[in-house]
């Protein structure tokens, strides 16, 4: 495992490489064990829909000044302790169910912070990322960074199902505990050089907020692509909200045995996909001509994942459908990191993410309503109306015009 997370890695970011990995590893298994863990004490589609709002919302809120704010810090200490929260708050829930006191609301409470948590994390990520390969280095480490954790994904989540099954989910939870234990334990041995940045006063944050809405703003592509994210992110929102009510209602699938993570799996390779084809995919075509074309594919699939009826199809459904929602959010990230300059890495990283993010928690409470009232094929259909809208709104943005990212990156001026 060591050698697939590091191979190809050189330097402080095989360690920074690592220790995610290891995170991911321990993600990859709660990813399963939460939602099955939240339907099989409640049954509910609005409850296990209200699960992916809770992971989705603290973005929104947080999003504008935690960027703005790290971008004040130091990088490798905020990861480190929001990673040693983060496993703190992961232990409360096996902790609870040792106790016999875990209740739904608890699982609400924990998908709430660890989202919060994750806010300060991502907005340092954003900038190390470049401070670690270089500039034209992103577009590699970023499509090496999703390989592995998408390797990781197809393994995980079938691990999770059967570990699921056969120890509870709550006591599965403990096992990403610890994963985030042992990424703070790498991540504290990289070091790397970061200009030093002027520190501010708290009248200055709202000027350096500020700073970053108008660079997406001015900056075309960035904010097309930003904005063409909002309807990619609801529909995404609803099918993620709805993985094990579509499973248990649509396929006939046991939520409580491990077939499920089959489809985890699933869509961890459709994942691996979009990673392996990004890079070329932004030497050979138009950034716009990416995303457009897998907003399209994705609308398709969507309607294939709805319309199954049987495991198989399922996977291969939601596989295509998450290929093709990743190559729209990678190909984002990886234009925005390469565009912006390092001062502004957060903030613009973050405000970015909260914006085209923005769908998310509405399409996950909107798709388990809809699934609570018409059932959840009707309700993936009607998350579809995101992707599509999208798709009408990028096509008559600057995107169809965009060239490849080479030749955007070369035409723009990179403070």
């Amino acid at each position: 495992m060591t050698r697939l997370l590091t191979r190809r890695a050189t330097g402080p970011f095989k360690y920074f490489l690592l220790s995610r990995g290891v995170s991911w590893a321990g993600n990859a298994v709660s990813a399963v064990a939460l939602p099955i863990l939240m339907f099989q004490e409640t049954g509910s589609a609005a409850m296990s829909g209200l699960l992916a709002v809770c992971e989705a919302v603290p973005y929104l809120l947080f999003g504008l000044p935690v960027g703005a704010l790290v971008d004040r810090w130091d990088q490798r200490r905020t990861m480190t302790v929001t990673s040693w929260l983060s496993a703190a708050v992961t232990a409360t829930i096996p902790l609870a169910a040792a106790a016999g006191i875990l209740v739904p609301m608890h699982l609400l409470a924990v998908a709430t912070l660890l989202a919060v948590l994750f806010v300060f994390f991502d907005a340092a990520s954003f900038g190390t990322i470049p401070a670690l390969v270089g500039r034209d280095g992103i577009a590699g480490a970023t499509a090496r960074m999703l390989t592995v954790s998408t390797v990781i994904g197809i393994i995980g989540p079938a691990v999770g199902g059967v570990l699921t099954a056969a120890i509870g989910g709550a006591w599965v939870l403990a096992i990403d505990s610890a994963s985030y234990v042992a990424g703070a334990l790498i991540l504290a041995r990289i070091h790397w050089h970061r200009p030093e940045r002027e520190v501010r006063g708290g009248i200055a944050l709202r000027a350096e907020i500020a700073e970053g809405i108008t660079f997406i703003r001015r900056t075309p592509v960035i904010r097309d692509l930003t904005l063409v994210g909002l309807g990619n992110s609801f529909t995404g929102g609803a099918v993620a909200g709805l993985v094990v009510v579509m499973a248990a209602q649509g396929l006939g699938l046991n939520a409580g045995d491990g077939t499920i993570g089959l489809l985890f799996g699933g869509a961890a390779v459709g994942s691996l996909a979009a990673a392996r084809l990004l890079e070329p995919a932004q030497t050979r075509f138009g950034i716009g001509a990416i995303t457009l074309g897998a907003l399209a594919l994705n609308a398709a699939f969507l309607g294939a994942w709805a319309a199954s009826t049987t495991l198989a199809a399922g996977i291969l459904a939601l596989m295509g459908w998450q290929a093709t929602n990743s190559l729209v959010s990678l190909n984002g990230i990886v234009v925005r990191q390469s565009l912006t300059p390092a001062s502004l890495q957060g903030r613009v990283n973050t405000t970015a993410r909260m914006i085209a993010w923005g769908g998310q928690p509405f399409g996950a409470g909107i798709g388990g309503l809809c699934a609570e009232l018409w059932g959840v094929r009707a309700a993936m259909l009607i998350a579809g109306t995101g992707v599509l809208l999208s798709l009408a709104a990028g096509s008559l943005s600057s995107l169809p015009r965009a060239g490849t990212l080479g030749h955007v990156r070369a035409a723009t001026d990179i403070g």
